[in-house]
């Protein structure tokens, strides 16, 4: 007998990745190098286009691109601030499941929600539109799938549907973002105008596309319930109930008084990290209260010391502090349940190995941007959209200026990165048009929210894909409708928007 032919496997991220870093290296031997005249902040300057020498990247460059997506270079900003999260996020974790509390709890929450559990999807959906609309959510979530996914499984779902709530959400909240600092803040900053300004066209747009997407889950969700067959995961569904499944328990079983105080300390641990990165004083000059309670208490004698004299206000946290959070509060987790020192260890390090993987996608993936900008190939592109979408209507302007940032947010997934390098370009173009300011950020925020849902450049979804056991194809492949139906209803919004200003 002949031998059977091997069936063709999905490649996992890293080599996508890494292919997409070869390719992107190949078109800085094509496209011709360039770079823009750029302010003291670093934003470019409209109409200053130049050619420059060409700077090709060669093998050793591809290979040197995700270890300088790590530690970043003077032209890109290196992952390692969120790789290390995403690690400490992992030991935190590992301690957290060393004590139960989590398999417990999540089995208790399992069996309370019976019959009730798809009220959780559009509950928790909105929670991280609000967050990923309010504040750029995205890195974050990374904590919460371990979380999710054996929720939704234990109550019939699969990991896509772990994995929609949380991405599918915080991109749907980037894509209609109302004071996004990272994003609106950035953008309406180097436009001159008001975060404020079109807030209300960006709050209906959340709006529509938050029900849009939880509708779309929720009906995939109940296929699946109804015929586990119909997931796109259904391949590996045993591996999953394996894997993400809570072991069934007794439903009159307690939890201990020390396992409850780690559920308390988790929650809280959480709601602390959220808090945190919510830009309280930028959404409201009168909304200081964290500033000025913790000027007072980092100037208390002896006990502001002892806690910190460096401790900055909630609210103006970022990956630094958010990251020494959860060290920290694995060390509780630690005291409280009474767990020894090597037990300890021993989690803490288990946990960071368990996402050790997802951590170094997060490189990976900076590794292209790194190898763009290397090759001077950034402005050029950005040139081209800057030559070719002047002189037109209202409509067809800002249509065309929302078809230009889905590429762009694809090579520069970075929402504050890509507002800083081109809205100095795009904001005065839109102006030959008489397209407000405030709406080409609304254009380029939908498209940079519709490209993350999707880009294997960035950390977020791959990272969150990797925790699940999807490969990048399965994920398009269920989520290609929802892209026409985001992409069709958010380029209408803009037109109607465009005619009425």
């Amino acid at each position: 007998m002949g031998k059977k032919a091997k069936k063709w496997q999905v490649p996992s991220a890293y080599t996508i990745l890494f292919f997409l870093i070869i390719l992107v290296a190949i078109l800085t031997w094509i496209i011709p190098a360039g770079e823009y005249a750029t302010t003291k902040a670093g934003n470019i300057v409209a109409g200053t286009y130049k050619a420059r020498a060409s700077s090709p990247q060669g093998i050793w460059d591809v290979f040197l691109a995700p270890i300088n997506g790590m530690v970043g270079t003077s032209e890109t900003e290196g992952s390692i601030s969120v790789s290390l999260f995403i690690l400490v996020i992992g030991g935190f974790l590992g301690v957290v499941n060393k004590t139960k509390a989590l398999d417990d709890g999540i089995s208790a929450t399992v069996k309370r929600y019976s019959g009730k559990e798809k009220a959780l999807i559009p509950i928790l959906m909105v929670l991280f539109a609000i967050g990923g609309s309010a504040y750029g959510m995205g890195e974050e979530t990374i904590a919460f799938y371990p979380i999710l996914i054996p929720v939704m499984i234990g109550v019939g779902y699969d990991s896509i549907t772990a994995i929609s709530i949380a991405l599918i959400g915080t991109q749907v909240g980037c894509l209609a973002s109302t004071v996004n600092p990272f994003a609106t803040g950035v953008a309406s900053q180097t436009l001159g105008i008001s975060p404020g300004d079109g807030l209300i066209q960006r709050l209906i747009l959340l709006v529509i596309v938050t029900t849009i997407s939880i509708i779309y889950v929720m009906r995939y969700a109940d296929k699946i319930k109804k015929d586990p067959s119909q997931s796109y995961v259904f391949d590996r569904r045993q591996k999953d109930l394996e894997e993400f499944s809570m072991p069934e328990r007794d439903i009159d079983e307690k939890l201990s008084t020390r396992q409850k105080a780690v559920l308390w300390l988790f929650g809280l641990t959480f709601l602390v990290m959220i808090v945190s990165l919510i830009p309280w004083s930028s959404l409201n000059d009168n909304w200081t209260f964290f500033d000025s309670f913790t000027k007072w208490l980092t100037n208390i004698p002896f006990l502001g010391a002892l806690i910190g004299k460096d401790l900055a206000p909630l609210g103006t946290w970022y990956f630094t502090e958010i990251t020494t959070l959860f060290f920290m509060m694995s060390v509780v987790v630690m005291f409280v349940f009474r767990m020894k020192e090597s037990e300890f260890i021993d989690a803490f390090l288990g946990g960071m190995n368990d996402f050790l993987s997802v951590a170094i996608i997060v490189a990976v993936a900076r590794g292209i941007q790194v190898v763009m900008n290397n090759g001077y190939i950034t402005a050029t592109v950005l040139h081209a959209g800057e030559t070719g979408l002047q002189s037109l209507s209202a409509g067809v302007f800002i249509v065309l200026t929302y078809i230009f940032y889905i590429p762009m947010s694809f090579l520069i997934p970075s929402t504050s990165g890509l507002a800083a390098a081109t809205m100095g370009i795009m904001g005065p173009l839109g102006k030959f048009s008489g397209v407000d300011g405030s709406l080409v950020i609304t254009a380029y925020q939908a498209a940079s929210g519709w490209v993350n849902l999707i880009t294997p450049t960035s950390g977020v979804v791959m990272g969150a894909l990797a925790i699940g056991h999807v490969d990048i194809v399965k994920w398009l492949k269920y989520m290609w409708k929802l892209m026409v139906i985001l992409f069709v209803v958010v380029a209408a919004f803009l037109v109607v928007c465009a005619m009425i200003k």
